[in-house]
């Protein structure tokens, strides 16, 4: 059944790291109920999901919905006529597979977002806190008379570079010096005018969605950091043909992984709240470029979010911009009848 079930996803160009964890799934429900699929009933799968529920590392919402979907998919794959099975277990063992997860027993998607909510768009000072602790990581290495340094400039580059064209962990690491190119409308930024990215997260089972994000002017600032990482400190680390933009010391591609451990170093150095993660930095992103004055349309196509009211849950502008909003908005309609003290 399982065999049968990847190659069906398979052959609908499912990649093989979302098949493989959908496996594990079916796998654990197996384990957990000690039963085969032609014998789980309701009951089986909501005690699943409330074991997952319990303990000291509960699954949220969006978790438990995902695992009820994907348990809905297998099932309806074998309760598919198609593929016999229906059959073949009323015949083998008197029993036949039946749906686990209906309208009253599982999780209903009522909110647009249920991402934690304490994860938020940094400020300004502290994106600049942020920045200063992952500068001044690589002189209190050297001081220290520890090896790292020449890494932890890396480190402060890619998080710069993160903010800069808000990318996700999985773009940052997949990108090559290639995708760095000029734009033809913004010649002061030379070589660095856009950042193709080309491994961009994919929606089901597209493959991964491209996007060009252009530097903007209030973003100059990462030009000449770029500058110096590609001319001055990457051949430093005797890269030689390897394409990747960021590189380890030993010459390999730096995992997403490694780029989130550099996000969080630098974040407990700068005394942040602890419940920020590279990806409030996306947050940052999309809220500071609003607040910039660009068009929500635009913001949109730099994140590559396929509906704006995706970008819309990202935003988290200041009470600062509002009042500015608020002000031009009275004086349009008011004219000088209105102030902000009046």
């Amino acid at each position: 059944m399982k065999e049968g079930w990847a190659r069906q996803q398979s052959a609908r160009f499912v990649r093989t790291k979302t098949i493989d964890p959908r496996l594990r799934l079916i796998e654990r429900l197996e384990e957990f109920t000690s039963l085969y699929p032609w014998q789980w009933t309701p009951a089986d799968g909501e005690a699943f999901i409330a074991h997952l529920r319990s303990g000291s590392s509960p699954i949220q919402m969006s978790t438990a919905r995902s695992y009820e979907v994907t348990i809905g998919l297998f099932l309806e794959y074998l309760l598919d006529p198609r593929y016999g099975w229906i059959e073949v277990c009323a015949e083998q063992f008197g029993e036949v597979p039946q749906e686990v997860f209906h309208e009253g027993n599982s999780v209903l998607h009522t909110v647009d977002y249920e991402g934690d909510p304490r994860r938020r768009p940094l400020t300004y000072d502290e994106v600049q806190a942020l920045f200063d602790a992952a500068d001044a990581r690589p002189a209190k290495i050297k001081g220290q008379g520890r090896k790292g340094a020449l890494t932890a400039l890396r480190d402060a580059a890619v998080l710069k570079t993160v903010y800069a064209y808000r990318t996700r962990r999985t773009e940052s690491s997949r990108l090559d010096l290639v995708d760095l190119r000029r734009n033809r409308k913004a010649p002061q930024f030379g070589a660095y005018g856009s950042l193709m990215v080309r491994y961009g997260k994919s929606s089901k089972v597209s493959p991964p969605k491209r996007r060009t994000v252009l530097t903007v002017p209030e973003m100059e600032w990462i030009v000449d950091i770029l500058d110096e990482w590609i001319t001055e400190l990457r051949p430093r680390l005797s890269p030689g043909r390897h394409p990747a933009l960021w590189v380890t010391e030993r010459v390999g591609r730096v995992s997403p992984r490694s780029i989130n451990e550099a996000f969080v170093t630098a974040r407990e150095s700068a005394g942040l709240d602890e419940d920020l993660d590279l990806h409030c930095l996306r947050h940052s992103y999309i809220t500071h470029l609003t607040e910039f004055g660009y068009p929500a349309r635009f913001v949109q196509e730099q994140v590559g979010h396929t509906h704006a009211s995706t970008t819309a849950i990202y935003m988290g502008v200041s009470n600062e911009y509002r009042n500015q909003l608020l002000e031009t908005a009275m004086k349009n309609r008011l004219g000088e009848d209105w102030s902000v003290t009046g």
